[in-house]
């Protein structure tokens, strides 16, 4: 029995290795996209964390991500209060951890690679890498098993992780704000101030 892809080491997919921050000497053929996808893999302890609230709306399913207590599903309607999550992200880098917003249980992934919810979201094991494909869709990598997507069937059952794949339309979500609520984290506002009054005067970004 083959043992689970425990974390992204090199001797899995080299995008999947993490390296802490590192000064580059420029080389010939260096491939500097390796590195910047390297960066964003790594964990920033230090910036401010973003919360969002959204809606994970299931390619295959037709339906939303419910996080109903330790069961998860992909059968959720909009607006259906176990499918509003609550997103924390880093502001460098891509990793995410996941909570239903009803239940406070976190969305993770055992070493089974089945899909199970927590009330604690501290383990390696619920926190996922955000992907953006070519196709605008979005899939949510495990950021302790390398190469195992959250994903679900046609009923919206949750797959196992060793079964998924990156181009598998079973991986593929699209984030959905809920009916009636406002983005939680509201636009940064830039202010300027003039020589002549020394007044704070907001400005919009362009």
């Amino acid at each position: 029995k083959a043992s689970p892809p425990s974390g992204c080491g090199t001797s899995r997919v080299a995008h999947c290795v993490l390296f802490p921050a590192q000064v580059l000497v420029a080389e010939d053929n260096v491939d500097f996209r390796i590195h910047v996808e390297n960066q964003t893999r790594a964990r920033d302890d230090v910036s401010r964390k973003q919360l969002r609230l959204y809606q994970l709306y299931s390619r295959t399913s037709g339906k939303h991500i419910q996080v109903l207590g330790r069961r998860i599903s992909a059968r959720g309607e909009d607006g259906d209060k176990y499918a509003q999550l609550l997103v924390e992200t880093d502001t460098f880098g891509s990793q995410v951890r996941i909570k239903g917003k009803e239940t406070e249980f976190y969305l993770c992934m055992n070493r089974k690679g089945k899909l199970v919810g927590k009330p604690d979201g501290s383990s390696k094991e619920c926190v996922f890498i955000e992907k953006v494909l070519e196709n605008n869709y979005t899939a949510l990598m495990s950021a302790k098993y390398c190469g195992w997507y959250v994903g679900f069937t046609k009923k919206g059952r949750p797959r196992k992780g060793p079964k998924t794949r990156e181009n598998q339309q079973d991986v593929h979500f699209m984030k959905r704000y809920p009916k009636g609520q406002p983005e939680l984290q509201k636009p940064f506002k830039y202010t300027t101030v003039t020589k002549r009054s020394r007044r704070i005067r907001p400005t919009h970004p362009a």
